[in-house]
């Protein structure tokens, strides 16, 4: 299997050019270059994602990752110097990050922002107050129980996983389109990245649309449908996520596995 790189016209697993004419993908992201400062990080991606899809955007430290999904979410920083990114049609590109949360872009970001102060459930109503609304809290409820448990305490003294717990039903009491988590197992034991993987299996068979960035290799891969490989800010790959589980090579130049 080769790999592919911006420079080389046949990326791996893209549908050929009548194909992708016929039907546009759910989201889409077109050569998008984004600075912090001076900084070049985000170097011409492009990548596509389809409904109910599950893509594992993978990478070494520093090649890019967060970089991109905050792009995505038009987070101010790095700021988008050029490039588009579509969701259903509507141009993210020239939204803000309140426009594109509220046409359905929601990030679970790697430090999670659970809000001192509040309860568990506060957090979670609080998610629901701009317009937008998705999950209702007995929805939320039902699938995360351990938060049902705990609604009444404070979030930020819940254990790192249940954080998390939070930080994706918070994601999704909002009306959601898809889902971007940067590093959803960073930091947790053995045991609660299985509680997570759980939840996010649940997530991929209620056909939510969604971008994982994780260093956890093999467990995006195992969940995703595609992935896509940054090295230094541009795409080094794009396939399904079984070819990169099955090649070696691959796993070992950019991902060091």
């Amino acid at each position: 299997m080769s790999v592919t790189t911006m420079n080389d016209a046949s990326v791996v697993a893209q549908p050929a050019p009548a194909a992708a004419s016929r039907t546009s993908p759910f989201f889409a992201v077109r050569d998008i270059h984004a600075y912090y400062g001076e900084s070049y990080i985000v170097q011409g991606v492009s990548l596509d994602v389809h409904h109910g899809e599950i893509l594992a955007l993978l990478g070494r430290n520093g090649a890019g990752k967060t970089s991109t999904l905050r792009t995505i979410a038009r987070i101010d920083n790095p700021a988008l110097k050029s490039g588009e990114i579509w969701l259903e049609g509507q141009p993210l590109h020239r939204m803000k990050a309140f426009e594109a949360s509220r046409a359905g872009i929601q990030l679970v970001p790697e430090d999670r922002r659970i809000i001192a102060g509040l309860t568990v459930e506060e957090n979670l109503t609080l998610a629901q107050v701009a317009p937008g609304r998705g999950w209702e809290l007995d929805r939320v409820y039902s699938h995360f129980p351990r938060l049902a448990e705990r609604r009444r305490q404070e979030g930020v003294t819940l254990s790192g996983g249940e954080q998390q717990m939070l930080a994706i039903a918070r994601a999704l009491t909002r009306d959601i389109k898809l889902l971007l988590l940067d590093e959803p197992y960073e930091g947790l034991a053995p045991v609660i990245v299985n509680e997570i993987e759980k939840i996010l299996n649940e997530i991929k068979a209620l056909g939510i649309t969604t971008i994982i960035v994780e260093q956890n290799a093999i467990a995006a891969l195992r969940l995703a449908d595609r992935a896509v490989i940054l090295d230094t800010g541009e795409v080094a790959f794009s396939g399904p996520a079984t070819a990169v589980l099955e090649n070696e090579d691959l796993r070992r130049e950019y991902l060091a596995i």
